[in-house]
């Protein structure tokens, strides 16, 4: 999820994720300082669709289709050894990332008018982000802090859609893979 620590979020906005809670010892102190996401309650997390809803648009209706569709996939194991890099970010990167593509396809497909990441990126890349806007000095830094701390695996069950309410992000709801 994007943002800056300014506001960048929106009252109203929210997101699906995959919580990773397995990966916040080794991630969670360059996140506190370096993501802006998690500065704003965001844990460790792979973005399955962001933005999606907004607030006024998500009811109980919503809720059921979103339980619908992530309700047809499998949970799965994830693991993170992996680092990638966008320009000034450095994200761990999850094996496989099918599941997660196929999350995000399924959502994005129910709902066209929220494609991932507003429709910027013609591949949308499954990632688990460490720090936002840093230069090579501070992510080469990072990456090289991290080596001792991968892998991590996790296991995916459930998505959770997040909420911002003008200054954090809520869990308002979460949605079982079975």
């Amino acid at each position: 999820m994007a943002g800056s620590d300014s506001g960048g979020f929106q009252a109203g906005q929210s997101g699906l994720v995959v919580r990773v809670p397995e990966a916040e010892p080794a991630v969670r102190a360059w996140r506190d300082r370096l993501d802006p996401s998690a500065r704003a309650g965001v844990p460790a997390h792979a973005t399955v669709l962001f933005p999606f809803l907004d607030k006024s648009r998500i009811d109980s209706g919503a809720c059921a289709a979103m339980a619908e569709v992530i309700g047809r996939h499998r949970p799965f194991e994830a693991r993170f050894e992996h680092r990638g890099r966008f320009p000034g970010i450095l994200y761990l990167v999850p094996e496989p990332d099918i599941p997660f593509r196929r999350l995000t396809e399924a959502i994005a497909d129910r709902w066209p008018q929220t494609p991932p990441f507003g429709g910027q990126f013609d591949d949308v890349v499954p990632h688990l982000t460490i720090t936002q806007g840093q230069d090579d000095a501070v992510l080469e830094e990072a990456e090289a802090n991290l080596r001792s701390r991968l892998p991590v695996t996790a296991r995916v069950s459930s998505v959770d859609l997040v909420v911002h309410d003008g200054t954090r992000w809520q869990q308002r709801a979460s949605f079982a893979l079975r």
